[in-house]
């Protein structure tokens, strides 16, 4: 039986064996000659001719056969459900301002504390995970099949765009606190500097919080805005109780202290802080330290598994750590 030979290089001495080519006259050759240089100077004429026409086409911008974007679908795209929650919050709340500053409207000037805390209640409020699984749950369990298409779409924009309420609430309930301020300082002589300087502490510590929350911070410094947004948030809860505390201890007209208890609890102010600090401590509840199954299947995705699943729709975070950054993400179950 005759022996196989492995052969390692396939393509080894086929050259060898080609016929060579016949030896043409001096004139086939200089007929081949000709032909070749007629040919490239046709193809260079080619070119030329393509270089002519896409340089005519970059200036004409409408041989391109592209379609010109309105200016109205640009602005739909633009003005999203994000920014059309933050742009109404932002306006009612400035109007109001508007009319208080301008003394047309008395109330917010006696209690501009309910307009600082309300926004501010309702800013903790939708970002609370609590609040978001049950409003997920309840969008996810009534609204799920049945509406049309357009509902639908309509409920998940509104549930990713709870942030421009956030964001909204927060820089309103800000511009309300730098008018309460301004309000202690013209009636300086009637209040007291204990009340000023916390009203003035609570101001930068809430300023610092929404300053680490500016998109560029937070896309490009993901975990400066967690930790500032956080610690330095938490330093604002607790300036607030003092400022609060503060200024609804203080006698106006007899321009001593109350010690009474009984005073602050029946003030609106009080349970809006109250309300926040409850809303805060919430979550950290149900902070548990789970194992984790990881799976990388490229540098850019990680799957997380969890040993008794989760449920699909809801939303969670997830940190390494017990205090330090948590991110949210979404749940596939």
């Amino acid at each position: 039986m005759p022996r196989i030979e492995a052969v390692e290089d396939p393509e080894k001495g086929t050259l060898d064996t080609l016929t060579p080519l016949p030896v043409l006259p001096v004139s086939s050759k200089a007929v081949i000659q000709d032909a070749a240089d007629g040919i490239a100077v046709q193809s260079g004429v080619k070119e030329k001719r393509l270089d002519l026409a896409l340089a005519e086409a970059r200036k004409d911008p409408s041989s391109k056969g592209k379609r010109k974007v309105s200016w109205w679908i640009r602005y739909q795209l633009w003005f999203t459900m994000y920014r059309k929650f933050f742009t109404f919050i932002v306006l009612l709340n400035g109007t109001g301002l508007l009319l208080a500053a301008l003394n047309v409207w008395q109330y917010p000037r006696r209690y501009t504390g309910a307009f600082i805390l309300g926004n501010l209640l309702f800013a903790i409020l939708m970002r609370n995970e609590v609040f978001g699984r049950c409003l997920f749950w309840f969008m996810n369990t009534c609204f799920a099949k049945w509406p049309p298409l357009w509902f639908r779409l309509t409920c998940t924009d509104v549930l990713q765009s709870l942030g421009g309420i956030h964001s909204g609430c927060a820089a309103s309930g800000s511009a309300w606190l730098i008018f309460r301020v301004v309000l202690i300082f013209i009636d300086h002589k009637d209040n007291h500097d204990a009340v000023l300087i916390a009203g003035v502490v609570t101001n930068i510590a809430v300023f610092i919080s929404i300053g680490s929350a500016f998109p560029w911070v937070r896309n490009m410094h993901h975990n400066i805005f967690e930790r500032h947004h956080r610690f330095i948030g938490w330093v604002g809860l607790l300036s607030t109780w003092i400022f609060v505390v503060l200024g609804d201890s203080y006698d106006l007209n007899t321009h001593a202290w109350n010690p009474d208890g009984v005073h602050v609890i029946r003030q609106q102010d009080f349970w809006y802080v109250f309300g926040m600090t409850i809303l805060i401590l919430i979550p950290w509840f149900s902070v548990r330290e789970v194992p984790v199954d990881i799976e990388v299947p490229s540098p850019k995705v990680a799957i997380l598994r969890f040993e008794r699943g989760m449920q699909q729709g809801l939303l969670t975070r997830i940190s390494r750590s017990s205090i330090m950054e948590y991110h949210s993400f979404g749940i596939v179950s």
